[in-house]
């Protein structure tokens, strides 16, 4: 992967983003996109769209456009209470697992900056038996600043948003590791792919990059950005399980490995046309490339997208992700560039005439 590339995954992942709080992220990515779009609009959810426009885009009076859309907040946590001693009391923003919690060291983002904390529990010297086998409840946790109660009430408020404390690293063979993968890498492509568009002079169609807020609570911005920006044909670019390490059982979770390629979906969720020229253009690129069938909704932006307006021409693009929801997801770097490589070629190739219609 280029240098600067590599860099602006580093920023986009390790800015801090749980949902509801994406402006840093979308700060990030507009940053980045600005200097490569036609035009960079933010709307009033906070999802970030960039245009390129298409050279022959024009049919009976609108646009056919593509729109390529990666969530960019990530789970995390909000302060809810200060206790009498200035220990902070939380609750999770997304799915968080409380059974990684217990003393991982977080950031508390305040108005005077990111604080470190500690989440805290009793020892387990000081534990019941039955305490000591069950997951610590998020109720009995709390943070620990290391400062006074008076100062702590001076600086944080409830509402401050919190994020693990780790960061992007690579690691092994090929691989990365960080917190909120889900679902910056997929932001982080959308943005690649434009770029890789631009730089190989421009699609048919009009290409909008969206990266969409408030996914992991509900779809939200995925909801509002494919009502707003009105596409023709909407692609989810999103992590999917990788299911290559030990106790998965494939028969309930189906087969996907890190470094075999970015995951094509095919269901109900996934427009049959899409699903094949995206197939085409695997191939036509010679990317190395897996499936996934998804019988029901996908739970993913492209379930919003699929739904907007009248419906929409939907598809979801996926690469194989370990360890989802915890602050060590892991993925290897080369299923990123072969997802790039597979959505330019897929973006490159749209004929404004074809019929999406199954």
């Amino acid at each position: 992967m280029r240098a600067e590339s590599l860099s602006f995954f580093k920023s986009l992942v390790e800015a801090p983003s749980p949902s509801g709080y994406e402006q840093p992220a979308a700060s990030v990515m507009r940053a980045y996109l600005e200097p490569l779009s036609d035009d960079v609009v933010t709307n009033v959810m906070g999802s970030v769209h960039a245009l390129l426009r298409g050279s022959d885009a024009e049919r009976d009076g609108r646009r056919v456009s593509v729109m390529l859309a990666g969530h960019i907040d990530e789970i995390g946590m909000m302060v809810t209470y200060i206790t009498p001693e200035g220990f902070i009391a939380f609750k999770p923003i997304g799915g968080v697992d409380e059974a990684v919690l217990p003393a991982m060291r977080v950031r508390v983002h305040t108005k005077e900056g990111p604080l470190l904390g500690i989440l805290g529990r009793m020892p387990i010297h000081l534990l019941e038996e039955d305490e000591r086998k069950a997951v610590t409840k998020v109720h009995k946790l709390f943070i620990d600043l290391g400062m006074s109660a008076e100062r702590v009430k001076e600086i944080v408020r409830v509402g401050d948003p919190i994020t693990f404390d780790v960061g992007f690293e690579e690691f092994g063979e090929g691989m990365v590791v960080s917190r909120a993968f889900d679902d910056k890498m997929g932001a982080f492509i959308c943005a690649e792919v434009l770029r890789l568009v631009r730089e190989r002079g421009g699609a048919k169609v009009d290409l909008v990059v969206a990266g969409t807020v408030q996914e992991e609570i509900g779809l939200r911005g995925g909801v509002t950005s494919a009502y707003g920006v009105d596409p023709t044909v909407g692609v989810a670019v999103e992590v999917g399980h990788a299911t290559d390490f030990p106790d998965v059982d494939k028969r309930k979770h189906g087969e996907a490995a890190c470094g075999k390629g970015p995951i094509i979906a095919r269901g109900a969720n996934i427009n049959p046309t899409v699903f094949r020229l995206l197939c085409e253009a695997a191939e036509s690129a010679e990317v190395p490339h897996q499936f996934d069938g998804e019988p029901r909704a996908t739970g993913t932006d492209a379930n919003a997208i699929q739904l907007a307006r009248g419906g929409k021409a939907a598809a979801l693009v996926s690469v194989p992700l370990r360890y989802m929801h915890t602050p060590v997801e892991a993925l290897a770097l080369a299923d990123v560039e072969a997802a790039i490589e597979l959505l330019a070629a897929f973006v490159l190739g749209l004929d404004p005439d074809t019929d999406y219609t199954p």
